[in-house]
């Protein structure tokens, strides 16, 4: 079976490379060519200029330099709000279960932990001869 593999796998290594490397290699000769062929289908000779781009982003000349602090908070709150509302709030019976769940989880938790602890005392008390 292992030389149908290697068969298969030399008929197929012409298309596919072997290493990192390589596929980076063949990955950026594709980005390469397809932007030539963009470039052409745009009817520009260069990739990518100012003019294919349009206008340049508007600058922020008319906003205020420094917000105040009130303002900083009041938008905080109210987009604290704005992501309370989006929550799926548990019902009662949802809460109560998901609370039972949890004290019954912890609980065989902290007898699992306490249960270790004592092991661990006496055979550390049974090594050093103290017990």
């Amino acid at each position: 079976m292992s030389e149908d593999r290697e068969q298969g796998r030399d008929g197929q290594d012409e298309g596919r490379p072997s290493s990192a490397a390589a596929r980076r290699e063949r990955r950026a000769s594709a980005r390469s060519s397809g932007r030539k062929a963009r470039s052409e289908e745009s009817g520009s000779g260069s990739t990518r200029t100012t003019e294919s781009k349009g206008r340049p982003t508007p600058s922020r000349d008319g906003r205020q330099g420094r917000v105040s602090p009130f303002r900083k908070v009041g938008r905080f709150l109210r987009e604290v709000v704005a992501e309370l509302r989006k929550v799926i709030w548990p019902t009662r019976k949802n809460l109560a279960t998901y609370t039972l769940v949890v004290l019954v989880f912890v609980s065989i938790m902290v007898a699992f932990v306490a249960g270790v602890d004592v092991l661990f005392a006496k055979g550390v008390a049974w090594l050093f001869g103290s017990g």
